[in-house]
């Protein structure tokens, strides 16, 4: 490789726009979506990428393939897989407590080869919820072992997560820019990295079989947040105890006029979960309803409190739910906990703003952050990424407002329309689809979207489903920064790095050090600009380091993309995230227990593909 390359204006502006989007990733100021599209107007602005390529990522192969399985894990869960699994699950333990958490962990790397990581874990929260339940055993010690496991098994496939998905894209569009003399670089099979993938599944199972789960099992990030689905665990967990009780307004009250908002702001109110004004009844009102003569209150708290509230503001107590019967019925209606994932609109929103009430008619009783429970003012706390949300309302409305994708709830409650009659259906054309993409005359992008053309054909999904099922701010993230590595590679920037440091590196160094230093840096990396991000920066300067040092090209980019998914220590990482409220961990106990793992994982990456190439 040439060493002797000048850094041109266009070398310049492109590494320009890459320190500006690390910079916009850590500081967060904007969402990370909408800076990818900036980045990517700029990319078109300065004529860094042809106008005629600079949307090519929304029509490439990762991000159709992303799309694909999204809507082939929403298929899946439709047929009520899910709940097969728990019971299968509860049944092959046979009450051993280290035997569960190993299949549970096992069966959820396993799927998360053909689904993206944060959907798996999303679909695996209410399974974990449950079998907490059921067993007794602390949510803790389920839900890191289960995101290792879900992280470890998105390696065993090139479309188990983004960063692999990626990869064969980019390393495509490196083709155009290699040396002359240089072998093309042919993009990887389906089950190519299926070595390395079992690999790090299995070290991730033995870690926490022998080292990891005894330290979860000395820690107390457990105390008080298991999610048994009993009145105790809220009261204990959140302060919310007490009976729902019917509260008739009459002529002296001086809640009469007052918004339901105005009622809950009075000093000492009970929960205001329902209210009926004339014939219309209805369960988690919104805070601009109004209160009348002849209204009811549907009010939940200790005994003593309702009694005082109503005494205070001239109510008719009644223990007996005459009205409200058929609302709070627990088959019907209820309390439910869901954590908001890093992709969800609600960030940065107060509860003011969503108004979750008029708009799905739940409501918002109490927040969990960073083990700190927030009652008091909670409509106006904007809500952040790991939050853990209580929420009541009917379960039909709390399955239609989270299809949104907005918050993923933990608690095991009665969904939506199911089709278990359509399980059989599903799973065959799911194998169908595998065996496509097993077929190396058919591109993955076309094989995963054939499965999804299957269950629509066959019912499985409707399309208006599979349409939900797709999480956008992911496709956008992606597709708007693939632009940006194919601008790293042609402008000559990655070429530059590559030569320049290849020049201050000891003669004679050996290669796999020079791949353990890549993968270290693309950790570090995917610490900072997320793990797509890392992914799009480093493969062009991964090539070009290979090329200039005598290695496999293949190698160093594969070492990029699995190294990209190696962060078990921070919320940066999607999965990470989505468990930190659910199970009270705190930064440090990410940092003890995933980063000794985090080292693991390097190792075997760095060994497996040295084997292999």
């Amino acid at each position: 490789m040439d060493t002797a390359l000048t850094l041109t204006t266009d070398m310049k502006l492109v590494l320009g726009l890459v320190g500006f989007t690390m910079a916009m990733f850590v500081f967060e100021r904007i969402r990370a979506d909408v800076v990818a599209l900036v980045v990517l107007v700029l990319l078109g602005l300065t004529g860094l990428v042809a106008p005629e390529e600079l949307f090519g990522g929304f029509s490439g192969n990762a991000v159709m393939s992303i799309i694909a399985t999204m809507i082939l894990g929403a298929g899946l869960d439709r047929t009520g897989a899910l709940n097969r699994l728990a019971g299968w699950l509860l049944r092959r333990a046979n009450g051993i407590e280290q035997r569960l958490l190993l299949l549970t962990s096992a069966v959820a790397g396993l799927n998360s080869s053909f689904m993206q990581n944060p959907s798996v874990m999303a679909l695996y929260l209410p399974v974990a919820s449950r079998l907490s339940s059921r067993t007794g055993l602390p949510l803790s010690r389920f839900l890191l072992p289960l995101a290792v496991a879900i992280v470890m098994g998105g390696a065993l496939t090139m479309v188990g997560n983004s960063p692999l998905i990626l990869l064969n894209d980019l390393m495509v569009s490196a083709n155009a820019n290699l040396p002359s003399g240089a072998a093309t670089l042919e993009p990887l099979h389906m089950f190519t990295p299926l070595p390395i993938g079992l690999g790090l599944l299995g070290a991730g199972l033995l870690y926490f079989y022998f080292f990891g789960d005894k330290r979860l099992a000395q820690d107390d990030v457990d105390a008080g947040v298991t999610p048994a689905r009993t009145q105790s665990y809220f009261a204990q967990a959140y302060g919310i105890e007490g009976d729902v009780y019917e509260l008739h307004v009459s002529a002296d009250s001086p809640l009469v006029g007052m918004s339901l908002g105005e009622a809950e702001a009075l000093r000492n109110a009970p929960l205001l979960l329902a209210l009926k004004t004339g014939n219309e009844e209805r369960l988690a009102p919104p805070a601009d309803a109004r209160i009348w003569v002849g209204s009811v209150l549907g009010a939940m708290g200790p005994k003593q409190q309702v009694a005082d509230f109503a005494q205070n503001n001239f109510l008719r107590l009644s223990t007996r739910l005459r009205t409200f019967g058929d609302l709070f019925n627990p088959s019907r209606a209820g309390i439910a906990e869901a954590v908001v994932p890093p992709t969800s609109n609600y960030i940065g929103k107060t509860q003011a703003e969503l108004q979750l009430r008029k708009q799905f008619g739940i409501s918002l009783l109490a927040v969990n952050r960073d083990k700190q429970v927030h009652r008091e003012n909670v409509r106006q706390l904007p809500l952040r990424s790991g939050d853990m949300l209580v929420l009541h309302g009917i379960w039909q409305d709390l399955a239609q407002a989270s299809e949104g994708k907005d918050f993923v709830v933990v608690t095991d409650y009665p969904k939506g329309e199911q089709r278990p009659h359509k399980f059989k259906i599903a799973m065959g054309i799911f194998a169908i689809t595998m065996l496509l993409a097993l077929s190396t005359r058919i591109p993955v992008s076309i094989a995963l979207m054939t499965g999804v053309a299957g269950m629509l054909i066959a019912g499985v999904l409707h399309i208006d489903e599979a349409y939900a099922a797709i999480n956008w701010k992911t496709v956008f993230l992606m597709a708007c920064l693939i632009p940006l590595g194919w601008a790293m590679d042609s402008s000559g920037a990655a070429a530059w790095i590559a030569g320049h440091t290849i020049e201050r590196l000891p003669e004679d160094l050996p290669v796999w050090v020079i791949e353990v230093a890549i993968g270290v840096l693309t950790t570090i990396f995917s610490l900072v600009i997320s793990h797509v991000g890392a992914t799009i920066v480093m493969v062009p300067m991964a090539i070009n380091l290979a090329l200039a040092a005598g290695g496999n090209p293949t190698a160093f980019a594969l070492i990029v993309a699995l190294s990209a998914s190696n962060n078990f220590m921070t919320a940066s990482n999607p999965v990470m995230s989505m468990i930190t409220g659910p199970a009270g961990y705190q930064p440090r106990d990410l940092w003890r227990i995933g980063g000794p793992l985090a080292l693991v994982y390097l190792l075997i990456v760095v060994i497996a593909v040295n084997l292999m190439f």
